[in-house]
């Protein structure tokens, strides 16, 4: 990492680009032929990425290339890996010593194999022969060495492990409780390397498909400008307020999370022009930082534009982009909400001053920037009308027409840009501080939201993939970048359209470069979990670990969680967020899906998704290892530890709500109307401040304890309403084994029966249990109803008994691991029938009550003592 993070002063400039490059796009930088060579590979892989992209690929690209693109999209990163990374500390940074030209072109070489020998492979029935097996061996070795060198020793390791289990798996030094039979070297290699089951399965083909195009497209909308105008407008809108730069970063960072897949870049990005001013009004260099990196790591959650995992998420649990954003949005905007609340509670606690000379009251900003989302969102949601209108009119010339208008918009914005001069970055350091006016430069990078609104639009409305969404933006970034500096020049009537131009064309260069550079890590992240995924679906582990973490878990779903939620804790020490996602969800997710199931709750796949996500993000943030708080360290000047610590703290509330969307999948938007939507969203942002001024102490005035017990028992029950309306009147009644069809035929139509069964299990006849959750069927009669279930019960007159389920039928895959032909039959030992509930939002009266009075003791002790209301 950087030499500073000790407390002994910040980084220079210098040095912070420095820190950001060797973390994020290789620490060499070597001049002349070696340096050209860089960049035209760089270049290279984003142009070929793009039209990979494109629609037209097909009549651009042979299907060979096409067939193979997870091949080359990793010779590339291997390739760049090898020739950007030096191999160690002391190697030499500006020129590429021989032996890493050798790795990188047998690494490239060894990557490109399945495309060089295809037929061969395809003949072979995707097994490897004697020679494959040694070539995949040395392309494993030569891949965990780039992952090494880009992503730290972590990822290596893990992985190294996880295939030497595959080969010595059987060996008695290994636990018998995970012990399998282990496989020779030519079944490990066909399986790693020559199928798509390993190296090159889903999450490199997600890398390939999908994530280089974000990544690019956020390049490319930074080297535009946008991100200095991001954190302009932000500032501009929240600076005057108490703690207002740290209010400002939080916004700035969210904003900037949709143009930077990295937030050690976003914190070294917004954190050297943020973190002086919050230090400038009082935040000390642990806290600047921390607010900084808490707000720069929650980026990666932040719709439309998420983290690398988001992609993985539309392949692991297979629906579609547009979903996994639409369930992750609410709890997003409710932390990035929370995260405001506990600056503006630091700010209020240490009475920090505010900044410049402008009066503005809260509720104008509040108002203003309420006005300006619902404006943004109602403006990508309202552009399907036009243009639904003109494809009516004009069905064969939409082609033409639509992006000769959105041309025409973008010339009048640019125009309107033209009228002010152009955003130059601010010094934080300086005297007079005169924050921006939003009045005035919110004109100037208007159009640097069109491609945003494309990317919705093709995302959104359209429903386009992911990947052709973030072409068609990339395109117009491609326009904007080439045509920007020429065009100002011509509306403000000034000469050197030539000069402009050409360094419109560098910007482009450059963010093709960047966009291919900060790709090396993320593809050689995916292709090494390649090895985990696969040792996993090689070795049937993934069973194994279920088995083990029932045991330790004692079948209790929220100590499985607990322990979910470590193990990304612990991994996220060394691997980034996409690699860590990719390791726990392959090894828990499933596992805690079927523990659900047992414990008689249904928990989406989305929702574990989603939670393994969130801690996989803490990452960067965790002690003693959070790169992103080391980054924030080395610019404040403050104690990297420390600030990784009070980042944690800013960040339980990111802690908390997976918890709570597991339990109440009404978080995810799952299921719901409009109405009940908008509730959920109200509620759960009264229940995340209320939790926020809990575990910060501070309310409206300083907690005593038993108020923040009080406040965090109230965002509690106004999270989990259910949680206490089950306890006074439970959703089930016990009903007999053999009343069972009477349940069924009493119960109404999508209403869930709950079947605890029992029986030995297939495997080892040890008896256990597990609970069927089975929704009525919207059939008449009990007879009707269980033939469509799949369930058939016979009453001996001393138990009921079930009988194996059909092959196919609704429950069959959950029944197949008892033993239906052994001398102990398999039982229905209990029901649990609905019964009507009154609302369970009926909770919030009492809750808010209490609330009103913890506020009323705050204020009459605020008045007691003399300070203002």
């Amino acid at each position: 990492m950087a030499d500073n993070p000790t407390g002994k002063g910040p980084l220079s400039e210098e040095e912070l680009q420095e820190l950001v490059a060797s973390s994020d796009a290789g620490a060499r930088n070597p001049a002349g032929a070696v340096g050209l060579l860089l960049v035209s590979v760089a270049v290279v892989w984003s142009v070929f990425q793009v039209v990979l992209a494109s629609p037209i690929v097909n009549y651009i690209l042979p299907g060979s290339i096409i067939n193979n693109s997870r091949q080359i999209h990793l010779a590339f990163a291997i390739f760049l890996a090898f020739l950007a990374y030096p191999m160690l500390r002391s190697s030499p940074r500006h020129y590429i010593p021989v032996h890493d030209w050798v790795l990188a072109a047998v690494g490239a070489f060894i990557a490109l194999y399945g495309y060089f020998f295809y037929t061969k492979i395809v003949n072979a029935g995707g097994l490897a022969d004697d020679t494959d097996k040694w070539v995949a061996l040395v392309g494993l070795i030569i891949l965990f060495e780039a992952a090494r060198r880009a992503l730290g020793p972590a990822m290596a390791i893990i992985a190294t492990v996880f295939l030497l289990y595959v080969f010595f798996g059987a060996s008695e030094v290994v636990p018998e409780v995970i012990r399998w039979k282990g496989a020779t070297l030519k079944k490990a290699m066909s399986h790693m390397w020559i199928t798509s089951e390993g190296v090159f399965g889903i999450a490199l083909g997600v890398s390939t498909k999908f994530v280089f195009l974000f990544v690019l497209f956020g390049a490319l909308l930074d080297k535009a400008g946008a991100g200095n105008y991001f954190i302009k407008m932000a500032f501009g809108a929240l600076g005057h307020l108490r703690g207002g730069p740290a209010k400002a970063a939080v916004v700035g960072s969210a904003a900037t999370g949709l143009i930077s897949g990295s937030s050690i870049a976003n914190v070294v990005t917004t954190g050297t022009f943020t973190i002086p001013l919050m230090k400038r009004v009082g935040f000390t260099s642990e806290k600047a930082g921390a607010v900084e990196v808490a707000s720069s790591v929650n980026g990666q959650i932040m719709p439309p534009v998420m983290g690398a995992a988001a992609f993985l998420m539309v392949e692991y649990v297979g629906i579609s982009y547009v979903e996994v954003i639409t369930h992750a949005f609410l709890p997003a905007a409710i932390s990035y909400i929370a995260l405001v609340y506990i600056v503006h509670l630091e700010a209020v606690k240490l009475n920090m001053p505010t900044l410049g000379d402008r009066v503005i009251s809260l509720g104008q900003t509040i108002g203003g920037m309420a006005l300006f989302f619902a404006g943004f969102a109602g403006l990508c949601y309202g552009v399907q009308f036009p243009v639904a209108w003109i494809v009516a009119l004009v069905p064969d010339g939409a082609g033409v027409i639509l992006p000769g208008l959105l041309i025409l918009v973008y010339v009048a914005l640019l125009w309107l840009a033209a009228q002010g001069p152009d955003l130059e970055p601010d010094d934080p350091n300086a005297e007079d501080l005169r924050l921006p006016d939003v009045g005035e430069i919110y004109k100037s990078g208007l159009y640097y939201l069109l491609p945003i609104v494309v990317l919705v639009y093709f995302l959104m409305i359209e429903q386009k993939s992911p990947g052709l969404s973030a072409f068609w933006a990339t395109m117009l970034l491609f326009v904007i970048l080439l045509t920007q500096r020429p065009l100002k020049a011509l509306l403000r009537g000034q000469n050197g359209y030539a000069n402009r131009a050409r360094d419109g064309a560098v910007d482009l260069l450059q963010g093709l470069i960047d966009g291919a550079r900060n790709m090396i890590g993320i593809g050689l992240a995916t292709a090494t979990a390649g090895v985990i995924v696969g040792t996993v679906t090689l070795t049937g582990v993934g069973q194994v670990m279920a088995d083990l973490v029932e045991f330790l878990s004692g079948g209790n779903l929220v100590l499985m969680l607990v322990m979910v939620a470590l193990l990304s804790l612990v991994l996220g020490m060394g691997l980034p967020t996409t690699a860590n996602y990719i390791v726990v969800s392959s090894l828990m997710a499933g596992v805690v899906v079927q523990l659900g199931a047992q414990s008689g709750l249904i928990v989406p796949l989305i929702a574990v998704h989603l939670f393994v996500f969130y801690f996989g993000i803490m990452a960067d943030v965790t002690p003693p290892v959070g790169l992103a708080s080391f980054a924030a360290a080395a610019v404040s000047g403050g104690d990297a530890i420390r600030t990784g610590f009070t980042a944690f703290f800013y960040s339980l509330r990111t802690v908390a709500l997976p918890f709570v969307f597991i339990f109440n999948t009404n978080m995810l938007l799952i299921d719901v109307t409009w109405v009940q939507g908008i509730i959920t969203f109200v509620v759960a942002t009264i229940a995340i401040l209320v939790f926020t001024a809990g575990t910060m102490g501070w309310f409206l005035t300083r907690n005593r304890i038993y108020e923040s017990a009080a406040l965090v028992l109230i965002a509690f029950a106004l999270f989990r309403p259910d949680w206490f309306m089950n306890r006074l009147q439970p959703p089930f009644e016990i009903v007999p084994p053999a009343q069972f069809e009477s349940a069924l035929a009493e119960a109404e139509p999508g209403q869930d029966i709950r079947l605890l069964v029992a029986g030995p299990d297939f495997m080892t006849g040890a008896m256990k249990e597990t609970v069927l959750v089975l929704t009525v069927p919207d059939a008449a009669g009990a007879v009707e109803r269980m033939a469509q279930s799949g369930i058939t019960l016979i009453d001996d007159g001393t138990d009921v008994v079930l009988e194996e389920p059909m092959f196919g039928s609704p429950h069959a895959e959950v029944l197949q691991s008892f033993d239906f032909y052994g001398d102990v039959p398999v039982k229905l030992v209990s029901v649990k029938a609905p019964q009507a509930q009154m609302p369970q939002e009926l909770i919030f009266i009492p809750t808010l009550v209490l609330l009103g009075l913890v506020a009323f003791l705050q204020r009459a002790r605020m008045t007691r003592q003399g300070v203002p209301a």
